[in-house]
């Protein structure tokens, strides 16, 4: 028992080392973060709620969320969830995660994130109008991830990530961690999270759709254009939920999280779900930027339903989410469906 409290005290300091580092992280490179890719969200459960599930969340949902969520697959031996959302300007985000337990060592999980902006003519210095060729980006995220249930209230996860972004042979690779731990007051209702995300090195783009073209002493010469490297946005949350029993079948779990990031302002998140016999769901949330005002806030408020249902040895469930964009000109964003599989 004394080798359990020291794990756990060691994954605390590591945990207040980091969200240190954190909070004294680069607030003035606001916006100029490398691989926004990584703050886009996935899976409608989380989404609905934005975000604010942070010290509930569990299974396969929680890779992205919080990782220590991953050690509670909800009674299941495995999870698979797919998830397709219409991004605005009519970009699409494909997600797939899988988790299994690995036995009294843990859960693993692993996902892949796949952002696909479209077609993009290309522009050149000399060709400013196109050349008449046109370019695909893509951006994808390989994730794993490992989550254990350390005591009967404290869970503990970590996610490696790595990422890949292609535009018009200009290349960047990066990686980062994820940390999370999620402690369970017993039977009063209350959980808290903490989470540590996209911590890791900075992100240089190069490839040869930098090098141009030089005339120097009458001569042509090939030289590359040299790149400023990009910090990888780096944030904070912590959250706090309530789950209030209504009945034997009815449930409503208040949910609250506070984001400190070193690439936007901080964020407060506030989150409400209703839970019928654990087959049908409401969700809702709303967020706040105290450095924004509500109209220059990017997204406003989500909504979302689910439904989960037994069949034999595995349960099915479909989940759906509808966020507002505060941005004219554009649609409001929709996931439109994440399916669950549980084994």
């Amino acid at each position: 028992m004394k080798l359990q409290h020291i794990k756990i005290f060691a994954i605390l300091l590591i945990i207040l080392f980091a969200a240190n580092i954190t909070y004294s992280g680069p607030r003035k490179k606001l916006g100029t973060s490398a691989a926004p890719e990584l703050l886009i969200p996935v899976g409608s459960i989380g989404t609905s709620l934005s975000g604010s599930n942070l010290s509930t969340v569990s299974g396969v949902d929680a890779l992205y969320w919080n990782p220590a969520g991953l050690a509670k697959l909800d009674g299941n031996f495995a999870e698979v969830m797919f998830s397709h959302m219409t991004y605005f300007a009519d970009m699409k985000l494909e997600y797939f995660a899988g988790a299994a337990s690995i036995g009294s060592l843990g859960n693993l999980g692993v996902s892949i994130k796949s952002l696909n902006i479209g077609n993009i003519e290309e522009t050149t210095e000399l060709q400013p109008e196109g050349t008449g060729q046109v370019f695909n980006p893509t951006y994808i995220i390989a994730n794993l991830g490992f989550a254990r249930q350390m005591t009967d209230r404290i869970r503990f996860g970590t996610n490696v990530k790595l990422i890949s972004e292609n535009v018009a042979n200009v290349t960047a690779t990066g990686f980062g961690f994820d940390f999370g731990i999620q402690y369970i007051a017993g039977q009063t209702g209350i959980s808290f999270g903490i989470a540590l995300k996209n911590l890791g090195p900075s992100m240089t783009f190069n490839g040869p759709g930098l090098d141009r073209v030089v005339e120097i002493n009458g001569r042509d010469y090939t030289q590359r254009v040299i790149l400023q490297s990009f910090d990888l946005p780096t944030n904070l949350e912590l959250g706090i939920g309530y789950n209030l029993r209504l009945t034997d079948k009815m449930n409503v779990n208040f949910n609250g999280a506070f984001q400190n990031s070193s690439f936007s302002s901080d964020e407060y998140r506030f989150g409400l779900e209703y839970n019928y016999n654990n087959m049908f769901y409401l969700r809702g949330a709303v967020n706040y930027l105290p450095d924004k005002n509500t109209d220059e806030s990017l997204f406003g408020p989500t909504f979302g339903a689910g439904l989960r249902y037994p069949f034999g040895s595995f349960t099915l469930g479909f989940d759906y989410a509808y966020r507002i964009l505060n941005e004219e000109g554009f649609d409001s964003t929709n996931q439109f469906f994440t399916l669950h599989v549980g084994f």
